[in-house]
């Protein structure tokens, strides 16, 4: 997909700079245990009349040109919000460049699309609904069609005390996906003194995971099992897809990615930016090779020869990652 830049730039009225942002928290969503706690912008602040507006419209397929396509057709909740693509498909069947991400957890994100280069929420909603690949319309072309509706009206003047604009669709929605919050695990529960909550070979495979050996925890640390940020882990001597060096202009940052968060990683399946590896096994397998040649390459990612049992105790505790009632929440559904 071809990021536009420009129209983002000239949009920026409608994002919220993070030194507005304020804390809040809030019954509309249970913050996990050992997690920060989320931060809405100033102008934004979150209420059951925003979060209710950017749910219905989350899932409304009238954001898109074709009528056809919402946010929910790449980012579907059983799924952690992604949608078992390699490439998502957006109107007119037109097929997009990159593998949908998980929603998981977006409150917390520093910047968003792959490369890093929209700062807040609010920006990233303007990038599906532009491109070309994906719902190919014009937001204020949207703001239109969603004033023809009264009972949109009413939701946004309930929410916003305005009718349904740029300024309300772009915050309602990104007030929904900032309480779509994962952190209930097994993995979880057993952190938080439940240690009946793992097998002994899901065990195995979380020490395998936090060992200097392996070194995942290096990239996929923290609470939300990523650093945020851009790497290249050697899955292509050359890419169609220059990666960061799309937003950068630095060559040094030829072919990286922001580095995706693990959790819910058992079902989110095909992996990498583009897709191409289909299952947790060959992820493993990749990594355990050592990943191909590349320049900007982390060095870090070096073969690891591990053993078919290590392995298979590597991708039991990734499974463990699985947050079954964030994946089945009625409230997101």
């Amino acid at each position: 997909m071809k990021f536009l830049y420009i129209l983002l730039t000239s949009l920026l009225f409608f994002a919220c700079a993070k030194d507005d942002m304020v804390v809040v928290a809030d019954p509309i969503f249970n913050i996990p245990i050992g997690f920060p706690t989320p931060a809405f912008p100033e102008d934004n602040q979150l209420t059951i009349e925003r979060w209710a507006l950017g749910k219905r419209l989350f899932f409304d397929p009238a954001l898109s040109a074709s009528g056809k396509v919402s946010c929910s057709s790449c980012h579907l909740p059983q799924l952690a919000f992604t949608d078992g693509l390699s490439l998502s498909e957006g109107v007119e069947g037109r097929i997009g460049s990159r593998n949908a991400p998980s929603l998981a957890n977006v409150a917390y994100h520093p910047y968003f699309t792959r490369e890093g280069g929209v700062p807040t929420l609010e920006m990233q909603i303007l990038v599906p609904i532009q491109e070309h690949d994906e719902f190919d319309f014009n937001i204020l072309l949207i703001a239109d069609r969603l004033q023809e509706d009264s009972t949109y009206v009413a939701e946004s003047f309930a929410a916003y005390d305005r009718p349904p604009d740029a300024f309300v669709i772009t915050r309602a929605i990104s007030t929904f996906e900032r309480t779509l919050l994962s952190g209930g695990s097994r993995y979880d529960q057993y952190r938080n003194g439940n240690s009946k909550r793992l097998t002994e070979k899901e065990l195995s495979g979380m020490t395998l995971f936090f060992s200097e050996r392996l070194a995942c925890a290096s990239c996929h640390g923290g609470f939300d099992f990523t650093n945020y940020a851009f790497e290249n882990n050697g899955l292509y001597e050359s890419y169609t897809d220059s990666g960061r060096f799309r937003f950068t202009g630095d060559t040094n940052d030829i072919a990286l990615f922001k580095v995706p968060s693990l959790r819910n990683v058992g079902v989110t399946a095909p992996y990498m930016h583009d897709g191409s590896i289909a299952s947790l096994e060959e992820v493993i397998t990749h990594y355990s090779n050592g990943g191909k040649n590349h320049v900007n390459k982390n060095p870090i990612i070096k073969p690891l020869n591990l053993l078919p049992s290590e392995k298979d105790d590597l991708i039991a505790f990734l499974k463990s990652l699985t947050d079954d009632d964030f994946i089945t929440n009625p409230k997101f559904q």
